[in-house]
């Protein structure tokens, strides 16, 4: 990893531990790699490679809406709403017993 984005990964991990999204995990069984992604603004996302945990993981059978149902249903409604979080991150609360298999390293 190039030494300013390395630069750039460390200063949002920073972030992120002192805001408390992030805890220190003893002898993790799973660790995943940091992947940085480079913004058009010179930033740098931070993104997880969680494929590894992906394909060890059950598969959950619940099949996905067509489309058109979709729109159907949305059509009926006068008004819309859509909400962005403030950060790209912590969108999802992860329960306590499954925190342990977001664990990544940043070296």
């Amino acid at each position: 990893m190039k030494p300013e984005v390395a630069l750039k990964i460390k200063e949002e991990v920073e972030k992120q531990w002192n805001t408390g999204f992030l805890a220190v995990a003893e002898y993790p069984q799973w660790v995943a790699n940091i992947v940085p992604i480079p913004k058009k603004d010179g930033k740098v996302q931070m993104c997880v490679d969680y494929r590894d945990l992906n394909r060890v993981s059950p598969k959950d059978n619940f099949p996905l809406p067509h489309i058109d149902m979709l729109v159907d249903n949305t059509a009926q409604h006068a008004f819309y709403s859509f909400m962005d979080g403030f950060s790209e991150y912590n969108q999802i609360r992860v329960p306590v017993e499954d925190r342990e298999k977001t664990t990544f390293i940043t070296t």
